[in-house]
């Protein structure tokens, strides 16, 4: 710029100095909120983290190929085909899963701390549904 007729130079500020630290506050903080809101699903979209099957002995030998498997995580949260869905949405999903179709059974892939009346609701979902049998996933007991 020429400044030299009009000595423009000496009515200008002088540039701003000693900002250079905003940069790195910024990278900081913005690292900071993905590690604090990053989600735990992004890995495995299907199953929760600490996901365990129960454990039970002679799972092997009653086991039979069924054609619809859900996971069930906890009260009222269950991965079906990959979609998260709350109990009332289990219920529409198995009802749209057996219509027009007979003999179909249902595999539930329920975590350990799950309760038995949670159990006995996917149960009772399941016969209004029209399943012709629920089978519970388990896993045999490990021998050492």
């Amino acid at each position: 710029m020429i400044t030299r007729p009009l000595d423009l130079s000496a009515r200008l500020r002088p540039p701003p100095h000693g900002y250079e630290f905003v940069f790195y506050l910024n990278a900081g903080i913005i690292a900071l909120f993905f590690m604090l809101f990053g989600s735990r699903f992004v890995l495995s979209p299907g199953l929760g983290m600490n996901f365990s099957i129960p454990v039970m002995p002679a799972s092997v030998e009653g086991a039979v190929s069924t054609d619809v498997v859900i996971s069930i995580k906890g009260a009222d949260l269950a991965f079906v085909e990959g979609a998260k869905v709350d109990f009332a949405g289990l219920r529409g999903h198995l009802k749209e899963r057996a219509k027009g179709t007979s003999g179909l059974r249902l595999l539930v892939q329920a975590d350990a701390s799950l309760t038995t009346r949670d159990l006995t609701e996917i149960y009772d979902m399941a016969r209004e549904a029209g399943f012709a049998s629920v089978q519970i996933a388990a896993e045999p007991r490990a021998t050492h």
